[in-house]
């Protein structure tokens, strides 16, 4: 259902019609174990066939028709998108729900700069739970902690909110698109130049709406992740953090305090908590088979 309701949305956002016409095909593939195109051809167009096959939803059946990928989370997405309120997309494909953790997110940013927002986000709410925490154990675990934590997280709501496969069928599409173009020019077909240059303008319209999909987990995982950080920067600011008069890093060494600067300006305890987040984020994502880049 995972990668199943971002292809049923990215048709959805096609019209009525093409929903009607993965619901048609649907109920043929179920009552008849595969579907071909006779047994649609009254109902659907064949660009709303060959759309359907180019979403990934409808796959071959080794030449004896194709079936649906995934019916029942099919099923699921048809039905959450009947339910769904037509404004509650929009363009953008952004639920009501991502639109407030947007905003929420922008009001979390304001404890980096407003004293005030700060003490009573990280010492007035998250030190609650994290101040035990620090107690118990010396400051760069608790950096260590809080990096597998953020990483963790990072990589659960990358996996169930974007849609790489999407991605990697929108850049097979470019790739041909630049192959047929070519192919075009050299046989100076002015006819096919002019369709294919409405096809890339259709394309561009697609990527434009899968780069904000491909923004949208990022409000989340900052919705989780700056309150995190905003509680170190208040620990190592205001509360102060009780240290070795020396700190050993990784590469760098040894430094005097957690707030000396190792790279440039850039102090000791974000230079520890980054070395931390990146090199168990790949841990987090090899061990849950996790993929962050394009796939076809």
């Amino acid at each position: 259902m995972a990668r199943t309701a971002p292809k049923v949305e990215r048709l959805a956002e096609d019209g009525e019609a093409m929903t009607d016409a993965l619901s048609t095909v649907l109920a043929a593939a179920e009552e008849n174990g595969t579907v071909t195109w006779s047994d649609v051809s009254d109902d659907l167009t064949s660009g709303e066939w060959g759309r359907l096959i180019e979403s990934g939803l409808l796959i071959d059946a080794d030449g004896e028709g194709f079936v649906i990928d995934d019916p029942e989370g099919v099923r699921e997405a048809l039905e959450e998108s009947d339910a769904a309120p037509s404004d509650d997309d929009e363009d953008s494909g952004w639920s009501k729900w991502d639109k407030l953790a947007g905003l929420g997110t922008l009001g979390l940013f304001a404890g980096y700069s407003m004293t005030s927002v700060r003490d009573v986000i990280a010492g007035g709410v998250i030190d609650i739970v994290l101040g035990p925490l620090n107690d118990m154990l010396p400051f760069y675990v608790v950096i260590l902690v809080l990096a597998i934590i953020t990483g963790t997280t990072s990589t659960i709501l990358q996996d169930n909110l974007m849609d790489m496969s999407g991605m990697g069928d929108h850049q097979e599409k470019m790739e041909d698109l630049k192959e047929r173009r070519k192919a075009a020019k050299e046989r100076d077909d002015q006819e096919a130049l002019d369709r294919l240059e409405e096809e890339q303008m259709e394309l561009m319209t697609d990527q434009m709406g899968m780069f904000k999909q491909q923004f949208r987990p990022m409000v989340w995982i900052m919705l989780v992740n700056i309150p995190l950080f905003l509680w170190l920067y208040w620990i190592v600011f205001g509360a102060g953090v009780e240290a070795s008069p020396v700190i050993t890093l990784p590469i760098f060494g040894e430094v005097e305090a957690w707030r000396n600067g190792v790279v440039g300006p850039v102090q000791a305890w974000i230079v520890w908590y980054f070395l931390c987040s990146l090199s168990f984020t790949q841990i987090i994502r090899k061990a849950l088979n996790v993929e962050t880049t394009p796939t076809g």
